[in-house]
This record gives structure tokens, sequence and C-alpha cells, in this order.
């Protein structure tokens, strides 16, 4: 008897020791933070991203700024942030077993001026104009997928933007 509290204590104690795993990480938001919260949480997979751009009618200016966005999962859009009436949209389908590992772009002047999206197939699907400062958002765990998006939006564009990553289960 003695024997088998023995081998259930260091069974107990060794658990105790052990780190559990780190499954979820998030990439702090970047931008000046006005507005309302924004986040894309949904359950599923996500299987696409739509991004609006303005301005409209392929003129650019020095304040470009991504004013909606979009996920989709398991084929279904979420609710729009932002707004899309005074944008280009752009798009992006992913195939099956793909999904985003990095989430890249730049703010600038409160905006979120550009944004990019990487997937594991190494296919990307970019959005806006290169100005102002860079952000590089990614996972700290491999194997981790884009879960949702999170940030702030004025009504008008996104002001600020975070990712969320969680270990991606695909069976």
């Amino acid at each position: 008897m003695l024997h088998y509290f023995v081998v259930l204590s260091c069974l107990y104690a060794m658990s105790m020791t052990m780190p559990l795993p780190d499954n979820y990480s998030y990439s702090p938001a970047v931008g000046d933070g006005s507005g309302t919260e924004f986040s894309t949480a949904q359950e599923g997979r996500i299987t696409g991203v739509r991004v609006y751009e303005y301005p409209s009618n392929g003129y650019y200016y020095s304040n470009n700024y991504i004013n909606g966005l979009q996920l989709q999962y398991d084929g279904n859009w979420t609710e729009l942030v932002g707004m899309n009436g005074y944008g280009n949209e752009r798009s992006m389908t992913l195939f099956d077993n793909e999904y985003f590992v990095q989430v890249s772009g730049k703010y600038y002047s409160g905006y979120i001026t550009e944004l990019m999206f990487v997937t594991n197939e190494g296919r990307s699907f970019k959005v806006g104009q290169p100005t102002g400062l860079s952000f590089n958002f990614y996972p700290t765990r491999d194997g981790s997928a884009l879960r949702f998006l999170s940030g702030r939006q004025n009504g008008f564009a996104l002001t600020s933007i975070g990712a969320h990553w969680a270990v991606l289960n695909l069976s």
C-alpha cells in the first residue's frame, strides 16, 4: 500500500511542476486606439478575409487607411468592422487546411494604413498603402493560427488592431 502512495505522490508532484501548454497568444494592438472596441471572434476556422481600403476610384493620397474589415468563419462573414462606403473591396479565400500565420501592416496619424495576411502555404494578401510605422503580428507557438482580430474603430476607419492566436486543431 505504501508503494502505491509513493508512486501516486511522485506522479502528483511531477504534474505540479510541469507547465501547462501555452496554446494561446496575443499580439498587442497597435494604433492610437480611439473609437469603439471591436472583435471578430467567432466559432470555427477562418476561411477568408475581406478588407475595404479608402480612397475609392483608384486615387491614392498620403492619408490612405483601412476603413473596413471582415473575417469569414467556415463560409460565414462576420459583422463589418468600420465601414465600406468609401473603399475598394479586396478579399482572399483560404484553401482547405490553409490558415493565417502572420498579420503585418502599417499605421499612421491615428489610422491603420496597410494590412497584409500571410498563410501557412506561403500565400499573402496585401491591402492599403505603405505609409507609417510598421507592425508584424505572429503566434508564439508553432502550429498556431489566427483565431480573431480585435482593436478599435471610429465608425469611419480602423484606429487600432491586435491579433489573437491559438494552436489549430485540424481534425
